[in-house]
């Protein structure tokens, strides 16, 4: 399941009417909340994710173009919260970040992978595991956690005209992102796009030249459907 919804993540809209256990989302107000704690990196990463984006673009338009709806990050913790107390949350997130000099951070870019899915796959970069990554993901974890809930519907997410449903799968992802997704488990890494697996596989037979690069802001986002980070709430520029 967890590499099934890898690939969903990013094939978001196109793949909404492929899923027969599609949910619609309630307009009201909902007490729950689906979100994705980020990092976001800085330029050094952003150029080589859109260079990649547009490469694979060329020979698959039908994937995404990363930007406005699909912003170049490291998911950190994926949690159902209280909407009532996402203040609490913020003020969490920040005491954590003060005492983390994220933005002086040198993480590595070591390599392309893709997940496959029928005859395409999800590209991304993969980054390299630090001491620092993991120990603020379990900080992240302990701060959070008094305002957790357990699991959440489809009206804890983003949905618009286009894409009004979210899927089940969604919804037991982020209920078992801890601890599937974290610690031991944790698998760091930037997605880029979509594209034929012939064509990854040409990707990933090319030389990768590794670069090193930091994190610069850190962000909470609203989940949409396939675990999109589709509504930004709170950023945070990281401390050097």
């Amino acid at each position: 399941m967890l590499r099934y919804m890898k690939v969903l993540v990013a094939l978001g809209i196109g793949l909404a009417s492929m899923l027969d256990d599609a949910q619609g989302a309630s307009t009201k107000p909902n007490p729950v909340m689906a979100i994705d704690i980020a990092l976001e990196p800085d330029a050094t990463m952003i150029q080589r994710a859109e260079a990649v984006n547009a490469r694979l673009l060329k020979v698959f338009p039908k994937g995404f173009s990363l930007g406005a709806t699909h912003h170049p990050h490291i998911s950190i913790l994926q949690r159902y919260v209280h909407t009532s107390d996402l203040d609490k949350v913020y003020a969490a997130v920040d005491r954590i970040l003060a005492n983390e000099k994220a933005s002086g951070w040198k993480l590595k870019a070591t390599k392309y992978y893709y997940i496959p899915w029928k005859s395409i796959g999800l590209a991304g970069i993969v980054v390299e595991p630090t001491d620092d990554l993991l120990r603020l993901q379990q900080e992240l974890i302990d701060a959070v956690a008094p305002f957790t809930t357990k699991t959440g519907s489809a009206a804890a997410f983003v949905t618009t005209p286009a894409e009004p449903g979210i899927n089940k799968p969604t919804i037991d992802y982020v209920a078992a992102f801890v601890p599937k997704a974290t610690g031991k488990n944790f698998n760091p890494h930037v997605t880029v796009g979509v594209a034929p697996q012939d064509d990854l596989k040409t990707m990933l037979a090319e030389p990768f030249d590794a670069f090193t690069f930091s994190p610069s802001e850190a962000s909470v986002y609203q989940l949409g459907n396939f675990g999109t980070a589709r509504k930004k709430l709170k950023t945070w520029e990281l401390q050097p």
